[in-house]
C-alpha cells in the first residue's frame, strides 16, 4: 500500500528548511552575494556555496536572470495571445513549438491544456506591431487554426513558490 504522506515530487523531499529558506531570499533577490546569503539563513559561506551548487546542478535552480520593464526598452504594449492548432501530431506541435522561438518579442510561451494550445505573452511597441506579429508570424503557419489576443492592462506578481524572507 503506498504511503499517502509520501511527497509526490522526490526532488520536493530533498529539501530541508535551510535550502527553502535560501530559495526565498533569492526568489525576493537573485543578486545577493554569497555572503550575503550565508548571512541570512545563518550558515557558513562556504557552506552556503556548496548548498547552492548543489541547487543548482540539481535543477531545483534553473537559472538567474535580470527581469526586464518592457517599457523602458520602448515596447509599452503587452498581450497575451491564445493559439488552437488545427492537428495535434508530435511532428506538427514540434514544429510550431520550434518556429515560436524564434518569433521576435515573444516574452514566455505556455503549452497549455484545454480549449487552447498555446498562450504567448508579448510585449510591443504599438498597436500595429502586435498585429505584425499576429499576421506574419501566427496566421501564416499552417498549424494554427485559431487565435485570439488580449491586451495586458497590468502585470501582478503573485505570492510566488515560496514564503517570503
Amino acid at each position: 500500500m503506498p504511503d499517502r504522506d509520501a511527497p509526490k515530487n522526490p526532488r520536493a523531499a530533498a529539501l530541508d528548511t535551510i535550502d527553502l529558506a535560501m530559495l526565498a531570499e533569492l526568489d525576493a533577490n537573485g543578486r545577493l552575494t554569497n555572503a550575503a546569503l550565508a548571512a541570512r539563513v545563518g550558515i557558513a559561506e562556504s557552506t552556503c556555496s556548496q548548498r547552492l551548487r548543489t541547487l543548482r546542478e540539481s535543477g531545483v535552480i534553473r537559472r538567474f536572470r535580470a527581469e526586464i520593464d518592457p517599457s523602458a526598452l520602448g515596447l509599452g504594449i503587452e498581450a497575451v495571445i491564445t493559439v488552437r492548432l488545427a492537428s495535434h501530431s508530435r511532428d506538427q506541435v514540434q514544429a510550431f513549438q520550434s518556429r515560436l522561438r524564434d518569433i521576435p518579442n515573444v516574452v514566455r510561451i505556455f503549452h497549455v491544456a484545454g480549449a487552447d494550445d498555446y498562450l504567448l505573452h508579448v510585449a510591443v511597441e504599438s498597436a500595429a506591431a502586435l498585429r505584425d506579429l499576429v499576421l506574419e508570424h501566427l496566421q501564416v503557419h499552417p498549424g494554427v487554426r485559431h487565435t485570439e489576443t488580449q491586451l495586458v492592462f497590468e502585470v501582478i506578481d503573485g505570492a510566488g513558490l515560496l514564503p517570503r524572507p
